[in-house]
């Protein structure tokens, strides 16, 4: 578990965070009816290198690509291949940078074209529950109150909020300590303190919460085939509260009200 001691480690974790957000704001403004993932994946390779910085996910575990794309029913960790979208596609797009030993990781889930008020209403309650656990990212809070905080926003809609795959810990490992859950009692699990990064990354299902693994080892989709929303921050622990490095200007924007 990473604790950021100077400006920097923050600085170098922010430059990644910043890289980041340029992968999504690059990659959703090509994401279209008709665009193959495997181009996606190619443009968003090609901005990381621009940046400076080298992907988190390729060759992570013999992972294949520079980002994970997960389109619909795909929950996370869909591998970008020959798949057109489709008109009332949701993509999740989940991507990871390394600048100078430092990694930062976000993701955020886009409608394709026109999709219908289901869809646009399990996007919005799932970035709205990203921000409602960024909220308890506070030192003295404990995970427990970002895991509550995140299931609470699933809860009046009946979603399937998803327990196999959780936040984490973030730094000079793309996966630290401690794990950070979508999910469980307020007031317990490892304490927050100042310095720490972790990702912060609610995955809500239409349906059941149950996934299953497709053969390839990796694209792990929902048990019933309903679609599924994903997103996440890095975010850094300041005594001022939580800083979100992974922000985009046009992007994920904190909620209104």
């Amino acid at each position: 578990m990473i604790t950021i001691k100077n400006p920097r480690q923050f600085d170098k974790m922010a430059t990644a965070g910043r890289c980041v957000a340029a992968v999504h704001e690059a990659v959703v403004e090509a994401a279209d009816v008709g665009v193959q993932l495997q181009d996606l994946d190619e443009l968003a390779g090609q901005v990381i290198s621009d940046h400076g910085c080298r992907p988190s996910f390729l060759g992570y575990q013999g992972f294949p690509a520079h980002t994970c794309m997960s389109p619909n029913e795909v929950v996370v960790h869909g591998i970008p291949g020959p798949y057109r979208l489709a008109e009332g596609d949701l993509l999740s797009i989940d991507a990871g940078a390394i600048y100078k030993g430092y990694h930062a990781d976000a993701a955020l889930t886009i409608p394709i074209g026109e999709v219908d008020e289901e869809s646009a209403r399990l996007m919005e309650v799932t970035r709205q529950a990203l921000w409602s656990g960024i909220d308890q990212t506070r030192p003295g809070n404990r995970v427990g109150d970002i895991g509550y905080a995140v299931e609470m926003g699933a809860e009046p809609y009946g979603y399937g909020v998803v327990i196999d795959y959780v936040g984490h810990g973030i730094g000079r490992e793309m996966h630290e300590s401690p794990q950070v859950p979508n999910y469980g009692p307020p007031g317990k699990g490892p304490r927050l303190r100042t310095g720490m990064a972790i990702c912060v990354e609610p995955m809500f299902n239409l349906g059941t919460a149950e996934t299953l693994t497709k053969p390839d080892g990796w694209t792990v989709v929902t048990a019933d085939g309903k679609k599924s929303a994903h997103f996440e921050h890095t975010v850094a622990l300041t005594e001022d509260g939580p800083v979100v490095l992974t922000v985009s200007d046009l992007l994920t924007a904190r909620p209104s009200g």
